[in-house]
């Protein structure tokens, strides 16, 4: 095998990697939000992070200290950890240059407890939300980070165009 070869092999290997790294991010947003583990919650999102959202979820959330405290609001409404989990599926990442990246994934929210929130549909069924997450990361000092995050909702309000 070639020296160009072995080079390509190890740059595709280094690709890999970094998908990998990228998609543990989603799965830890997953796993943090639904326990409310809020200090780790916000440790994956860059310190310039944005979440972008619809007026109804009080639009642009600007910065680690402001997605940690509305997501601590938003911890408050849905009560104990785990009333609602996260299923993320189908992630398809890209990575755009050497530190920045784009990520797709399918949300798939359940409710775990009746009556303890209902989706705005004002439905009983356990299903919650079927959305698609837009990610954004960016590499800071060696580690793969959310930069921005846009949730499009598909069930039971539709806000994705189309």
């Amino acid at each position: 095998m070639s020296d160009d070869d072995n080079d390509r092999r190890l740059g595709k290997l280094d690709e890999l990697l970094a998908i990998e790294e990228i998609k543990n991010l989603r799965l830890a947003y997953s796993a943090y939000f639904d326990s409310q583990d809020l200090d780790g919650l916000a440790s994956i999102f860059a310190e310039d992070a944005v979440c972008e959202f619809s007026q109804e979820y009080g639009g642009d959330w600007v910065g680690r200290e402001t997605i940690r405290a509305n997501y601590a609001a938003v911890a408050e409404q849905v009560g104990a950890p785990y009333s609602a989990i996260h299923a993320v599926t189908n992630p398809w990442i890209e990575l755009i240059g050497e530190n920045t990246a784009k990520g797709r994934w399918y949300l798939i929210e359940y409710l775990t407890r009746q009556g303890v929130m209902t989706s705005g549909g004002g439905h009983a069924n356990p299903l919650f939300y079927l959305g698609i997450y837009q990610d954004e990361y960016k590499k800071v000092d060696g580690r793969w980070l959310i930069s921005r995050v846009k949730l499009e909702f598909l069930w039971p309000e539709r806000t994705l165009p189309g």
